[in-house]
């Protein structure tokens, strides 16, 4: 498959975007990937969505990921502890997975996180049977830190998931670190 050229952008979500989103319910293969529910009806998905966009929770700061102009997924930094949070990263259409996109929208988390707020240390939760995820966050600078809590991963059976964890110090990205800086 073809690796598009260019980068991604973060940005605001807007109501528009909830329809995008309530959208990709519509595969269950990316719902099963996604941990959404394959039980919602459409209507169902879109309420949701809209809620999110137009009402997150406090700790939930969500940005679409656009790629040539185009809401392609999002990215979570979730969490109220101090200089702390929990990247979570979607691409939305699987005729896009495989592309690289994953690997940006992870980038341009960690690059908003770290640069735009500050965050002194960034933590993730990857099912380890999900072997692009996984890859992505190791060629992102996470290392293993742990294990989490259990996870259904594609409709299988309950997976740990590993706790990944890099942090900045110096204006670097540190990798790994539990520490506070």
């Amino acid at each position: 498959m073809s690796k598009p050229d260019g980068q991604v952008s973060l940005r605001g979500l807007v109501f528009s975007d909830a329809s995008a989103i309530a959208r990709w319910a519509a595969d269950p293969e990316f719902c099963r990937a996604a941990g959404w529910s394959t039980d919602l009806a459409p209507d169902e998905h879109l309420k949701f969505q809209r809620n999110v966009v137009l009402a997150p929770p406090p700790e939930l700061l969500r940005l679409g990921v656009e790629f040539s102009g185009v809401l392609v997924g999002y990215i979570d930094l979730y969490g109220t502890e101090p200089g702390r949070r929990e990247l979570g990263f979607l691409i939305g259409e699987r005729r896009l997975w495989g592309r690289g996109l994953g690997r940006r929208a992870a980038a341009a988390g960690l690059e908003h996180g770290f640069g735009h707020l500050g965050l002194h240390e960034i933590w993730v939760e990857a099912v380890e049977t999900n072997v692009r995820s996984t890859a992505i966050l190791y060629d992102s600078g996470f290392s293993p830190g742990g294990t989490g809590a259990e996870e259904d991963f594609m409709g299988g059976s309950q997976r740990v998931s590993a706790v990944h964890v890099v942090c900045r110090g110096l204006g670097r990205w540190w990798p790994g670190l539990f520490v506070s800086l």
